[in-house]
């Protein structure tokens, strides 16, 4: 069998996978290979709207779904995962949102030195390229580059002026001093194109020749000899192949994938792993657990005002003028993130910072992503916390079969409060007399559905998620962690996992920077060991 031996080995080229292979070879001292499972590139990824056809496409998407559950109406849960360089960074809506200083302060209190927010800021400042903001919080001269929306007209502002009729301000930086309040989204966008980790890590350490990038790489398994991970076999093209690691293995497949490698290779609950046929290598009965994702409803109205969605503007021989639009100034639909405007709230008083977010999409949507008929807003709300916890465990010992996905959403009854809640705050901004002008009516759920029951019995029949999966590899210290707080698996030697996988607990927002962030402080966590 083919084998070679690099110092690092990085399984997932995606939102951390990418940074470590980027900065592990920047010195030009090291030697890494990158295994990713997708293909190159897609089309469709350069054009920001383009994340619409790729959700469902399987040529950039593992195309993943959830078991059906009661919180779910019996329903199986879409929940997408890039299939490319760049992995879901190549794939997602875009938004950047950090978090609160309290959600890595919450990790920290866990027991895992160094995550404080005052400890990860330097890495958030370091990868980012923003140009407004205080230096105190946002970054100039990182390689990810950041920027404000440049939509604007009387719906977005329609929208903000009503959030402050209900008693919500705005705040131009909700990555920086504090996230309370309504804003336009900043996006991982730059002159009308997707800045994805592949395009913003992956490129500029391409042509080095200590990285050895491998696409269509499904990796089978971890090679261990005792507590040791020396290297992994994967395979191309139906050829099997091995590689060793002289430092380190680090897994960065991602909330779905690095738990399912890890239970192939043998590390996980002893129980499951033996009804798979599966050899145990090692106990660690937190692997696959712990998962958490945003369990989100679309709430819907319509807009008689003609003109002020893209429902209006973007049908038909309108498209034209959107493709022009694009072309020319890399603006207008083709050029906009999942949803242009949101704002973080507080559900009750006596909180010390917003538990709810919620987002503003401008149009209407039906069959997934796609421009309805009928013109109108499409709003999105969830708790930024979710207490609920799920899991990812193999349903086979067959690496090419997908895991068994199961989210226990609502199971926390927090989560079920929040959500009502914030749900009613979207009907107040809604309601506003700021938005009166947009002649807007509630579709659904409708205001037929009045009490707290019957808004959580729709929650449960027509939510989704927001493609925010974490957890599954957690850190800690406690019998149910996977890796410490320098992502070293617990018990297996020169193996780290580097993904959303790690995160203890949901980060207050879309996970796409945070996910960046874990991979600048692996990298630099594995540098400072090897030195």
């Amino acid at each position: 069998m083919d084998s070679q031996t690099y110092d690092y080995i990085v399984v997932g080229a995606g939102s951390a996978g990418s940074v470590l292979a980027n900065r592990l070879t920047a010195s030009g001292k090291h030697t890494v290979l990158l295994l990713e499972a997708g293909r190159p590139d897609h089309p469709w990824t350069r054009v920001p709207v383009g994340f619409a056809r790729l959700i469902e496409n399987p040529k950039a998407n593992w195309l993943y779904e959830s078991e059906p559950e009661a919180a779910t109406g019996q329903r199986n849960i879409p929940v997408p995962r890039g299939k490319l360089l760049g992995g879901s960074s190549a794939i997602n809506g875009m938004v950047f949102v950090r978090g609160q200083a309290q959600d890595f302060d919450t990790w920290a209190q866990l027991g895992n030195r160094g995550w404080s927010y005052r400890d990860v800021l330097p890495f958030f400042r370091g990868m980012e390229n923003y140009g407004s903001g205080e230096d105190e919080f946002r970054g100039r001269e990182g390689p990810l580059q950041v920027t404000d929306l440049e939509e604007r007209g009387p719906l977005y502002d329609a929208i903000i002026a009503a959030a402050k009729e209900a008693g919500i301000d705005y705040n131009a930086d909700y990555n920086g001093a504090v996230q309370d309040g309504i804003s336009m989204t900043q996006a991982t966008i730059r002159k009308g194109r997707r800045m994805s980790t592949a395009r913003c890590y992956l490129d500029p350490a391409r042509d080095r020749t200590n990285l050895t990038i491998v696409t269509g790489a499904h990796t089978d398994g971890l090679i261990l000899e005792g507590k040791r991970c020396l290297g992994v076999r994967y395979t191309v093209k139906g050829s099997q192949r091995e590689a060793r690691a002289g430092r380190e293995v680090v897994v960065s497949a991602g909330a779905i994938n690095s738990p399912q490698l890890l239970e192939l290779s043998g590390i996980g609950q002893p129980e499951m792993l033996a009804k798979h046929g599966i050899e145990v290598h090692h106990a660690l009965p937190g692997v696959g657990e712990n998962l958490r994702d945003h369990y989100a409803p679309r709430m819907k109205w319509s807009v008689t005002a003609r003109g002020q969605t893209y429902n209006d503007t973007a049908r038909g021989l309108r498209m034209v003028f959107q493709a022009l639009r694009y072309a020319f100034k890399g603006t207008g639909l083709l050029g906009l993130p999942a949803s242009p405007i949101r704002a973080y709230v507080r559900t009750r008083p006596g909180l010390t910072s917003p538990d709810a977010g919620m987002s503003w999409i401008p149009f209407l949507v039906k069959d997934g992503f796609k421009l309805d008929d009928q013109s109108g807003l499409t709003v999105i709300t969830h708790p930024l916390r979710s207490e609920s916890k799920g899991s990812i465990h193999i349903g086979s010992g067959d690496s090419k079969r997908p895991p068994t996905i199961r989210f226990n959403f609502l199971s926390a009854e927090l989560d079920g409060e929040i959500t009502v809640a914030a749900m009613r705050i979207v009907r107040q901004i809604m309601a506003a007399p700021a938005l009166a002008a947009m002649g807007g009516t509630e579709i659904a759920p409708g205001p037929a559905l009045a009490d707290d029951g019957e808004l959580l019995d729709w929650v449960k029949d027509t939510a989704e998620t927001t493609y925010h999966p974490v957890g599954t590899c957690k850190m800690g210290s406690d019998d149910m962690a996977v890796v410490d707080d320098q992502l070293r698996v617990h018990g297996i030697q020169g193996l780290r996992v580097a993904d959303a996988s790690i995160m203890p607990t949901l980060t207050s927002g879309n996970t796409n920077a945070p996910s960046i962030m874990i991979g600048e402080k692996a990298a630099s966590m594995v540098l400072e060991a090897a030195a």
